[in-house]
């Protein structure tokens, strides 16, 4: 799947082969957690517009954003009904968690790192679809391509609101949060979930099966 290329530079790193086959192994996880990661940016989106309602430009972007990452949950949760699986509660990842602890307390940097957090996760979201539709069903594999372009969008969202209510240049922002990116997305993890890092492989003894 062609991405664009300032999307592919903007990340440190491609999402692991393992990962997309631990997805191909974990199908109705990879559908449950895809529905609340949807739902998660929405939620995201809707706290920055009450906590931030004096920056009309933030308000207008994630008014919008809150809107299609719901409507993408509805999608998302009509193709499990359709398939018989069942929303059920998940745990979350540590993926996200790794990176928003390290988003400043004091303004504007608490915003301007919030941004770049929600520009990485927007993105690697986006890489993931990628990399995830050539090896689905049809059905599936369409929905997925159909989102490439909202989510590269969010993420040029983010990113370009990051920059506008910085108070200087934030390379050295995004620079941290890349190399904390990159390291989430290889961090070995024990369940998988659209936003997990690499997992431990089963040990295996003699006879070649699992533990």
């Amino acid at each position: 799947m062609n991405l664009p290329q300032e999307l592919i530079d903007f990340l440190p790193c491609r999402t692991p082969d393992a990962w997309v086959d631990q997805a191909l192994a974990h199908p109705e996880e990879l559908l449950i957690d895809h529905a609340n990661c949807e739902k998660k940016a929405a939620s995201t989106a809707l706290n920055l517009m009450f906590r931030y309602i004096d920056k009309p430009v933030l308000l207008q972007k994630m008014s919008r954003l809150a809107r299609e990452e719901l409507r993408h949950f509805e999608q998302v949760t009509a193709l499990m009904q359709k398939r018989g699986v069942v929303y059920r509660g998940l745990s979350a990842s540590h993926y996200a968690q790794r990176l928003r602890q390290h988003v400043r307390t004091v303004e504007p940097g608490r915003l301007v790192d919030t941004l770049i957090v929600g520009a990485f996760i927007e993105a690697r979201s986006c890489e993931r679809f990628a990399c995830l539709a050539p090896h689905l069903d049809a059905e599936l594999g369409d929905f997925y391509r159909s989102l490439l372009k909202s989510e590269a969008r969010h993420y040029q969202d983010y990113l370009g609101l990051a920059r506008q209510f910085a108070e200087g240049p934030i390379d050295d922002r995004i620079a941290l949060f890349a190399q904390l990116e990159g390291q989430a997305v290889m961090e070995n993890d024990t369940e998988f979930r659209f936003h997990s890092g690499a997992l431990d492989a089963p040990a295996k003894n003699a006879a070649g099966t699992a533990l």
